[in-house]
This record gives C-alpha cells, structure tokens and sequence, in this order.
C-alpha cells in the first residue's frame, strides 16, 4: 500500500481543487491518501482589505514564520512514499502560511527523505518562488522530483485588475462583465488530472527518475522568458523594500504603515511603467542573449537546484 500525503494551503479554494484533480487518478486500492490542510493559529482574512493585504509583504518575502496549527499525530506518526504539496504565490515567494509550516517541526519529520511534488496556482510569477521552495525542500533533507505550475493566461495587466478584484471582493467573476475571470481557467484546472495518471506510474513503481520530463510533456510547466527577468531584477528590488519596512517599522506601527503604503504606490508604478518598460529592453536584448534564455528555460522546467 502506497502512502500519499497531500498538503496545500487555500484561501480562495482554488488552489484545493487544482490539488484534488491532480490527486484524483491516485485513489486507487494500492495507494491510501490523507490530505492536510495547513492552517493558522492566527488566520489570514479572505476576502482582504487594502490595509491587511500590504501589510503581509514583508514578512512574506522574508520568510518570517507565524504561528501554523499542530499536524495531528495519525498524520505525523505515518512515513508516506509521496507527499503531493501544493502552494500560492504571495509578493514573488511561497505563501506566507507555507513558508511557515515549512519551518515547524511537524514539516521537518514529514519532508524528512520523502519524494515530493509541488504544486503552483498563481498569476504568472513563480519561477524564483521555486527556487526558494527548492532550497526549503533541500535544507527538510526532501527530494524534488517533480513540479507542476497552473498560471493565469492572460496578459501581465489584465490579470492584475482581475486578480484584485478578486482578493479584495471574495469573488470569482468577471470584474464588470467586461474582464475575464480572474484566475487560472477552469479548463486548465480540469485538465490538470491529467497529471495524476503520470504521477501514478511513477508511484507504483518507485521510480521518479524520468517524471519531471514527463510532466513537461504535458505541459506542466510553461515558461516565459520575459517574467525569468521580471522576476529576478523585482525580487532585488522587494528584498530592499521589506527590509526597509522591517527596520523602519519594527518600534513604530505608523512609521511601518507609512512605509508599506509606500510600496503600495511604488508596485503600482512597477506594474504599469517600468515593466513595460523592461520588456521593450528584453526584446532589443533576446536575439543576443537567446543562448541563456534557452538554458534558464531548460533549467527552471526543472526540479534541479543550482
């Protein structure tokens, strides 16, 4: 008998039936599922406001734990051959309420030399949330052998609106009735089972050397260019500002929603000016430099660490 652990942690639920589709081939009679919701002792709010939804950033970014309710132990007591992990991206990075379960000690004794699969819902930024979630998974003593990432399609300004729209409002619908639905698509969600049925010969043999290929060849990850350079030169950028935020604010809580309204205002700026921006400079720069982009492609499809 297989044992599979399924972690994730979902505000809105779409992250939970992305999850749930990409497991579903594996409920069989050889295999047996448990499936761990992770959860605050503090919990973050859903639908956000302004205020709650900023303020989050620098402890995101950082990595800065909070407090995540105890694993219980006929789940810790158990030594599983799978765990299937699924996560959102906040500010370029792991969730906040990931990041933190993946520093407490009930995720040390459950990574610890366990096969693991990530799972990614998000905009369209994901690639260095990985690679901090490679580098997590390494110092748990777990092994990566395969990824999948279910992303928003539509373009960067498009979903930015939607996007908001939905954390801000609670709802999945079309803003105005002119906007797409924010979010990944439906289909792209319901083909995601598709996943499982590779996943499962992996699993019932014992054998994940060839998988992530395998994933790729159904396209489970997909990756453009432009957003590695993105997200590399904005995550210098986030680095300074959460802490200038931290120093700032940590004796004084007007001074650091001083700060965080800042940032506010400059992502703003970052979204509608200078990535545009950055993009033009992209395109001067693709035909000299398609080499790199070539590998970084190869090696960002990857569950390798650098």
């Amino acid at each position: 008998m297989k044992e599979i652990l399924v972690i994730h942690y979902s505000q809105s639920g779409q992250l939970t039936e992305i999850v749930n589709n990409i497991v579903s081939p594996l409920k069989t009679e050889e295999t047996n599922l448990t499936f761990l919701n992770i959860e605050m002792e503090n919990p973050f709010p859903f639908p956000w406001n302004k205020k709650e939804f900023y303020g989050v950033f620098p402890e995101t970014f950082l990595q800065i734990p909070q407090k995540t309710k105890i694993v219980p132990e006929s789940i810790l007591n158990k030594k599983y051959d799978l765990i299937v992990f699924g996560y959102a991206i906040w500010y370029l990075t792991p969730s906040l309420p990931t990041t933190s379960f993946l520093n407490s000690p009930d995720a040390k004794k459950l990574f610890a030399n366990t096969p693991v699969i990530t799972v990614i819902g998000c905009r369209n930024m994901w690639i260095m949330a990985q690679e901090k979630m490679k580098r997590k998974l390494k110092d748990l003593q777990a092994t990566l052998v395969g990824n999948i990432v279910l992303a928003d399609r539509h373009i960067n300004h498009i979903s930015v609106i939607t996007i908001a729209q939905w954390m801000f409002s609670g709802k999945k619908e079309r803003f105005l009735g002119i906007f797409p639905k924010p979010g990944v698509s439906q289909k792209d969600i319901d083909e995601s089972v598709k996943f499982g049925l590779v996943i499962k010969n992996h699993l019932l043999t014992n054998n994940y050397s060839t998988l992530q290929p395998e994933l790729l060849s159904q396209d489970a990850v997909k990756i453009k260019p432009f957003l590695i350079t993105v997200d590399k030169r904005a995550n210098i950028l986030f680095s300074k500002w959460a802490h200038l935020i931290q120093s700032k604010g940590r004796k004084n809580v007007s001074k650091r929603q001083l700060f965080v309204k800042m940032f506010n205002y400059y992502l703003l700026f970052a979204i509608w000016i200078i990535a545009p921006i950055v993009f033009i400079l992209f395109l001067l720069t693709y035909l000299p430099l398609y080499g790199k982009i070539k590998k970084d492609k190869i090696y960002y499809s990857s569950v390798v660490l650098k």
